[in-house]
């Protein structure tokens, strides 16, 4: 009896020792141990205080390439920006107005590819926040009335379908309306495939409305960023009575790729990007980001001079 209460005493004793080491080392796993992680580990920065450049691939500080109007203060490259903020940059103290545009049929051809073209849409407008790809604004830049109709990339590559094309004629309607010079800035891949048909017809509404603008002897002036490409540039982005591009942006139709595999020839070097073009007489003036509102506000003074 004595030997079996001194097992007992002994198990006890043990389960009491592993008791207190598992309390020891729980201590030391869950109390010691996150409080010397949390004195020699750095701390989190957030991913969205730094953008790498795409083109020099330095990192750049998200403030500070904002200030700088989204242009690498290293290599000068000129990064995509928003409709929004085209907007703001272009209008004096970025104040401006939208112009209200007409709602479309969402989905006129039932399109489904990889996906329903209904889900690309919604999702294209829960990115950028917008309807589609095409924002019409009116202020004044250098003082002058001015509509403004800005693309927006991040919107399915700023396709042209056929609210992009209710856009366009929309401002081009109001700017004959007010009598005020019409500016388009474009970036655009092309014709919206998923609409068919009826996104290549907008090449030609596009192209009529244009022309009402220039027979109602007002300046129409295309701002070419990148990229201008496809359905877009064989339509109202070639049309302009000045065509202005941003630094280094691609413009054309068919992509170089395709070119070259067409022809079976080397094209020359920076082929299709801005200073190329205007070298070749397709574009008038390449003028960085942070200098357009001014000279763009220079050239409609001289253009709308005689209205004063």
């Amino acid at each position: 009896m004595g030997l079996f209460h001194g097992g007992v005493k002994r198990i006890i004793g043990v389960a009491l020792v592993l008791k207190n080491e598992e309390y020891r080392l729980s201590w030391l796993t869950h109390f010691v141990r996150p409080k010397l992680q949390a004195l020699v580990k750095k701390k989190d920065v957030p991913d969205n205080l730094w953008t790498r450049c795409l083109s020099c691939e330095q990192m750049l500080f998200h403030r500070d390439l904002e200030e700088n109007q989204f242009v690498c203060r290293y290599c000068k490259n000129h990064m995509r920006i928003s409709a929004q903020k085209r907007l703001e940059y272009l209008f004096d103290g970025g104040d401006y107005t939208r112009v209200k545009t007409p709602k479309v049929v969402k989905d006129p051809l039932n399109f489904k590819d990889l996906k329903k073209y209904t889900d690309r849409l919604k999702a294209s407008q829960e990115k950028t926040k917008e309807r589609d790809a095409v924002i019409v604004a009116r202020g004044k830049i250098n003082g002058i009335q001015t509509i403004v109709a800005a693309f927006d990339f991040e919107f399915m590559g700023g396709s042209m379908g056929i609210a992009v094309g209710e856009s366009l004629v929309t401002a081009a309607t109001v700017a004959v309306e007010i009598k005020a010079p019409l500016i388009i800035a474009a970036a655009s891949g092309g014709a919206r495939m998923q609409e068919g048909i009826l996104s290549m017809m907008q090449m030609p509404r596009t192209t009529i409305a244009i022309s009402q603008v220039k027979s109602a002897g007002l300046p129409y002036i295309v701002l070419l960023t990148d990229p201008t490409t496809g359905g877009v540039s064989a339509s109202f982005a070639m049309l302009g009575d000045i065509h202005i591009a941003e630094p280094g942006a691609t413009i054309g139709f068919a992509g170089a790729r395709v070119i070259k595999e067409t022809i079976r020839e080397e094209l020359p070097e920076g082929f299709q990007k801005a200073e190329h073009l205007q070298q070749h007489g397709m574009v008038d003036l390449v003028i960085g980001r942070k200098d357009l509102a001014r000279e763009i506000g220079k050239i409609l003074e001289l253009l709308t001079v005689h209205k004063k």
